[in-house]
């Protein structure tokens, strides 16, 4: 009973944290966006605009609730909630620090270390898609349905691109615990330098899963109006708002752990290196999508089966051949 209760407070403080943090990566982004361009950026709403998340959220709880007269009513509705869902998983395997002791007991900062954390982030990761493509069948509009295929297959490419760069630190790590490869980086061995081809296709990788420009061709607004999202608004659409950005912290999150040492660093606490390192990589989310031109569809996926599974199995290749070689990891 003490393993389930710690278990569940463990849950709350993770998702009040992350709900957080998506709303104010949403005002950093606009933040950032603004100086990019040279313009002001919201800073009405509180002070300095740090009210502004609470007002969108406000706003779009608000609004109308509506649905396509040919909508299909249940897979219409279910679709935010799968993405939403989909994208929160993940929390439950990715630490955050090194175990504490608080209240006379040892507390880990992670909701559960399992043996296979890798092959449930992948799979969290593959079930969102699903959400976009459903949100794009069922609302009865051809742009959202262009929408949903696009999504369907750029997550095809893109993920087996990012699995090949995945499964470079596994070999090098030796393990499909996250707990593992946080402890396997420790002495500075992060696996930014040790597999910097996989790292580079892993951030490649990630902006298309995300569905981040310069890849955020299922939305494409000049295109296909708003995408898969064409038909949704108020609260649902802010479902898949969310969905978005928890995935982009997400890929911070997990970027920190394969490739930057996790909560690993000097001075200061674990959990602050942890919390700076996803941080800088949110914010290299920002600059690429504020630097970046969207690619043209074909070329996008061309990109992604011509250069980079070909360059993820040769990673693969040579990190084998390494190890064998080189007898160490």
């Amino acid at each position: 009973m003490t393993t389930l209760l710690v278990a569940a407070i463990k849950s709350a403080i993770m998702l009040g944290a992350v709900l957080t943090a998506f709303a104010y990566t949403t005002l950093l982004e606009r933040r950032l966006l603004a100086r990019f361009q040279l313009r002001v950026g919201p800073n009405r709403v509180g002070p300095g605009g740090l009210l502004q998340p609470l007002a969108d959220g406000i706003k779009l709880i608000f609004k109308e609730d509506f649905r396509p007269a040919g909508a299909d009513a249940v897979v219409y509705l279910a679709a935010p909630l799968i993405s939403v869902a989909a994208a929160l998983f993940v929390y439950a395997v990715i630490p955050i620090g090194p175990p504490v002791r608080l209240f006379g007991r040892d507390v880990t900062l992670y909701i559960a270390n399992v043996n296979i954390a890798v092959l449930l982030v992948l799979a969290a990761s593959s079930v969102g898609v699903y959400g976009v493509i459903l949100g794009g069948w069922s609302s009865d509009s051809k742009y959202s349905l262009i929408g949903g295929l696009r999504s369907s297959a750029q997550v095809l490419s893109y993920e087996l691109s990012l699995g090949l760069a995945v499964l470079g630190v596994i070999m090098a790590a030796g393990s499909l615990s996250l707990v593992d490869i946080v402890a396997a980086q420790a002495g500075g061995r992060w696996f930014i330098y040790r597999q910097p081809l996989a790292f580079v296709l892993f951030m490649i990788a990630a902006f298309a899963e995300t569905n981040r420009a310069p890849f955020d061709l299922p939305e494409s607004e000049q295109e296909l109006t708003g995408g898969f999202q064409t038909e949704y608004g108020g609260f649902k659409f802010a479902m898949f708002y969310l969905a978005e950005y928890v995935g982009v912290i997400t890929m911070g999150a997990l970027t920190a752990t394969l490739f930057l040492g996790g909560w690993q660093g000097p001075i200061l606490p674990p959990v602050v290196w942890f919390l700076v390192k996803v941080f800088v990589v949110i914010c290299f989310f920002i600059w690429v999508r504020a630097t970046l031109p969207r690619v043209r569809y074909d070329h996008l996926m061309a990109f992604g089966w011509k250069v980079l599974v070909p360059a993820g199995l040769l990673n693969v290749a040579g990190t084998a051949c390494a190890i064998v070689w080189l007898g160490t990891r």
